[in-house]
């Protein structure tokens, strides 16, 4: 069922080996499904297994190239478990796990995730600053991007700003601002054609042509937005040399300014080949003959036939020049104004009630807590002001204010944990009662009056409000399942 012309081309391109390639497309060959751990919230033992694993009894063996990541088996059904909903792992591709470990994140990293939807790799930076730094989400599409601000939200980040622009308009304000950042580009999709059959129906050689050109703007952009000395890390799910040996060796040209970075293979991954896009293999983008880069074997690329995982592609680049860590001290915009005093009354009467006094302390001062239309927000203390900008998620949503009373968010119960609140009730994973509270049921239960933090096997969740007798739920109505 793959389409003719891209049969013909990946025969030239792997010659001897294309029928293991071709093996991998059959019905009966393996079909590999990963999670990895979100260790904002979930703890990995020194054995290296997720601590919550003890309950949830998923097969799990590692991913060798990223060492948050497992493989599962069919019977484990991650996304239908409790633990989905509480943020305690993200189901995702083995090979998407890769261009993250790359980008080579550190603590303080001010990052980028240019096409962040719908957030695996945007919620893997995220875990691996551990709530330090700052990290800027964008996507394009509107649709998408509200998917990528309910996964951010679902793995309880913090320190994350949720963008919908388009490239050109962030570089616009964001020059030279980030040391760090991820352009997983819209591609054609080659290398989901195991996982997706609409992929296939939509795929030709024009439209491999068309990612190219967009993929040159997106990069163009990018590279006013990396500081010198920073590391930009490029990445597709497609085969097609155009828009991964050719889109690099086109950019470099462009951009002298930049240098391949040799990454080290594991487990089976191959270099990049300049021989794809030289020869009888020449290509073309927004109309110029690309010629090869030197370095092109510096980049990688991860074949469904050579290792457990789908086709992925990456190239690590970087801005030459030295580090200025005084650019840092810049904030587009000035940054976010601060709520002050009655404003802030409603909040601060839910946090005396609700949050322990450390909890509070700590909010105020890793961040700017300010208003966005009704809702209250934690801001990075670094984060560039939203004025001109359409945000989805200005850093932690912490609630509503509705009239002269505060209505916790749904994202700030999954930041919390039982030890930072003062009154939480528990569920167990294995009993039904998690399946009813996550289905939306009240429960006529005794514990103390007030919010609670519902928690399942000591994970946050949700919130529920206990009065008369009843715990009120409060999980959100679009994300109730059915079991």
């Amino acid at each position: 069922m793959l389409p003719e012309a891209f049969v013909n081309r990946m025969k030239t391109l792997l010659g001897d080996e294309y029928n293991d390639f071709e093996a991998c497309f059959r019905e009966d060959c393996l079909n590999y499904q990963s999670l990895r751990v979100n260790t904002l919230k979930a703890a990995i033992s020194e054995n290296g297994e997720p601590l919550f694993n003890d309950k949830s009894r998923f097969h799990l063996t590692a991913v060798p190239w990223c060492e948050r990541g497992f493989y599962y088996e069919q019977e484990d059904i991650p996304g239908k478990h409790p633990y989905h909903e509480a943020g305690l792992y993200y189901i995702q591709e083995a090979s998407a796990m890769a261009p993250v470990t790359y980008l080579d994140i550190q603590k303080g990293d001010r990052v980028l995730d240019l096409c962040a939807s719908p957030g695996g790799k945007s919620t893997q930076i995220a875990a691996l600053l551990n709530n330090e730094g700052l990290l800027v989400s964008n996507e394009i599409n509107p649709q998408r991007a509200k998917i990528l601000s309910l996964n951010i939200e679902r793995l309880g980040i913090k320190k994350a700003m949720v963008t919908n622009e388009d490239s050109f308009k962030l570089a616009g304000v964001f020059d030279g601002f980030f040391n760090k950042i991820l352009v997983d580009a819209p591609c054609s999709g080659e290398g989901m054609f195991r996982k997706n059959e609409v992929a296939i129906k939509e795929w030709s050689m024009e439209n491999t042509q068309a990612c190219a050109d967009r993929q040159a703007e997106i990069l163009d952009n990018a590279a006013d937005m990396l500081s010198p000395g920073g590391r930009l890390v490029y990445s597709t799910c497609t085969f097609a040399p155009i828009e991964n040996e050719g889109t690099v060796s086109a950019f470099l040209h462009r951009h002298p300014e930049f240098e391949l970075v040799k990454a080290l293979k594991k487990d089976n991954m191959s270099g990049g080949n300049p021989a794809y896009i030289s020869g009888d293999n020449k290509v073309f983008i927004k109309g110029s003959e690309v010629i090869p880069a030197d370095n092109l074997d510096f980049c990688i690329r991860l074949w469904p036939h050579k290792l457990r995982g789908e086709g992925h592609f990456l190239a690590v680049l970087k801005k030459k020049g030295d580090e200025n860590l005084n650019s840092f001290s810049f904030v587009p915009g000035g940054g976010v104004k601060a709520l002050k005093g009655k404003a802030l009354l409603p909040w601060e009467e839910f946090a005396k009630d609700s949050l322990k006094e450390e909890t509070i302390k700590s909010l105020k001062e890793n961040g700017t807590i300010f208003a966005f239309g009704d809702q209250l927000y934690l801001a990075p203390k670094d984060m560039p002001s939203t004025d001109g900008l359409k945000v989805l998620r200005p850093g932690l949503h912490l609630g509503t204010v509705k009239k002269d009373r505060f209505e916790p968010s749904h994202a700030l119960a999954l930041y919390l944990n039982c030890d930072m609140v003062k009154r939480s009730y528990e569920f167990s994973s294995e009993s039904l009662d998690i399946k009813s509270y996550l289905n939306g049921q009240t429960f006529r239960c005794e514990c103390e009056k007030g919010w609670n933090l519902i928690t399942c096997d000591g994970y946050s969740i949700g919130w529920a409000k206990y009065a008369g007798g009843s715990l009120k739920n409060h999980y959100p109505k679009g994300l109730r399942i059915n079991y």
